[in-house]
């Protein structure tokens, strides 16, 4: 079945910048998010987080709202602009409703255009997000996870870490944030998408009248090389932790191979097969599943937390080969594709979660109607694309290990 027209949906541009408008008139609720494309991309080993950086020192006044004004403004409208650094760009947002939503957007506007960056604010902001870097430095999930984008991504653009590390936060100047918004804040470097009960001619103008008044400079999106050849690897890392922490990972497609969705749905296979048989029979482990990153490049993985690691590890081999080896019986098949389709759309079911389900099909697949396809593109997986996918990729994974040494055999670990 062809996917139906998003006749709800338009876009346009202004000065270079691309505006995506989906209209939804069921509430008066409006998210307006911009991305700014190119993530790490953007970035240097010296001046990883940088961007995030002088997103969050832009809270502390702008030329049209000195001060405490925007802060004061936003609380009194009752939103917070937030930023997400990301692989593939950063997301700077907010989520406001109709009526104030002019006000809202011309505070998020005027922080990307004119921060002022004043040298006491920027470093209250310093002090601020070191403390999180060093919070996030004691808890298991975040350490595994940048550990495994390190090993995963040597020498590549996703092993920089976009919210930055302590050394990096600590260097960086106010010339180098200044330096970075008068080069970098540029339209054609953003992307706009707004959902919501709004009109386009509102937002063209609101857009004309601010970002649309940035040099258009000369931004072109392109997705990060493919990652070096395969080799498995693993580090292990000594903790004091009730459980252990595992989390092995490979490098999958691009975003425009076909089997981007076929990966998806082979991922999506493995974990429910690891929750029935390490959960659900075994009583294994409370968190268990075969992850797959949605980036520019695919990653996906295995990942448990579980005090047995040998065993659980030998199960997830056992349905892996099983995964590899057998072809999975159709009718399930379909009916996994079917609540897969279900629990993802519940999952990004806000405005803003529409808005970068958008942003995806735009940066991506260069049309924001890809996203139109997205579910008949997952329902023509077919048996034989899971095995095959599994095949290809779920090899040579990469391994962090966090917990206690002397339980984890580094020969099932070389299986994988």
């Amino acid at each position: 079945m062809a996917a139906q027209a998003d006749t709800g949906t338009s876009s346009f541009e202004v000065n270079g910048l691309r505006v995506i408008l989906r209209r939804n008139t069921s509430n008066d609720v409006v998210a307006a998010n911009v991305y700014l494309l190119g993530g790490v991309q953007q970035l240097t080993p010296a001046t990883q987080g940088i961007e995030a950086f002088l997103l969050a020192s832009s809270e502390r006044g702008t030329k049209r709202f000195p001060g405490e004004t925007a802060r004061a403004l936003t609380a009194r409208l009752g939103v917070t602009i937030v930023a997400e650094p990301s692989e593939d760009w950063t997301l700077f947002g907010f989520t406001g409703v109709r009526a104030t939503f002019d006000s809202c957007f011309m505070i998020l506007a005027d922080r990307l255009m004119a921060p002022t960056l004043d040298s006491a604010e920027v470093e209250r902001v310093r002090s601020r997000i070191l403390t999180g870097l060093r919070l996030s430095a004691t808890s298991p999930d975040p350490i595994v996870n940048h550990l495994a984008d390190s090993l995963a991504y040597v020498g590549h653009p996703y092993g920089f870490t976009p919210e930055g590390t302590e050394a990096t936060i600590q260097s960086i100047t106010v010339g180098q944030l200044r330096s970075y918004q008068a080069s970098q804040m540029v339209a054609s470097r953003m992307l706009l998408v707004v959902v919501g009960n709004i009109e386009r001619p509102r937002v063209e103008q609101l857009v004309q009248q601010t970002l649309g008044q940035l040099p258009k400079g000369n931004y072109a999106w392109s997705a990060p090389r493919l990652p070096p050849a395969p080799s498995k690897a693993l580090v292990v890392q000594e903790a004091q932790l009730p459980t252990n922490y595992i989390l092995g990972t490979y490098a999958g497609p691009p975003a425009q191979s076909p089997d981007y969705d076929a990966l998806r749905v082979a991922t999506a296979v493995l974990s429910g097969r690891f929750f029935t048989e390490i959960r659900s029979r075994r009583n294994l482990s409370y968190e268990v599943e075969a992850p797959f990153v949605e980036r520019a490049i695919a990653t996906g993985g295995v990942y448990v937390t579980t005090v047995a690691p040998d065993t659980t590890l030998a199960i997830m081999r056992a349905e892996l080969d099983r995964l590899q080896q057998e072809l999975i019986d159709p009718r399930g098949l379909e009916r996994l594709v079917q609540q897969f389709i279900t629990d993802y759309f519940l999952k990004n079911e806000t405005n803003s979660d529409q808005a970068t389900f958008l942003a995806r099909a735009q940066v991506y697949h260069g049309d924001y109607r890809a996203a139109g396809r997205f579910v008949e593109n997952l329902r023509q997986v077919k048996p034989e694309d899971v095995r095959r996918v599994a095949r290809q990729y779920m090899h040579d994974f990469r391994f962090v290990y966090l917990g206690n040494p002397s339980k984890l055999s580094k020969a099932l670990v070389d299986r994988f």
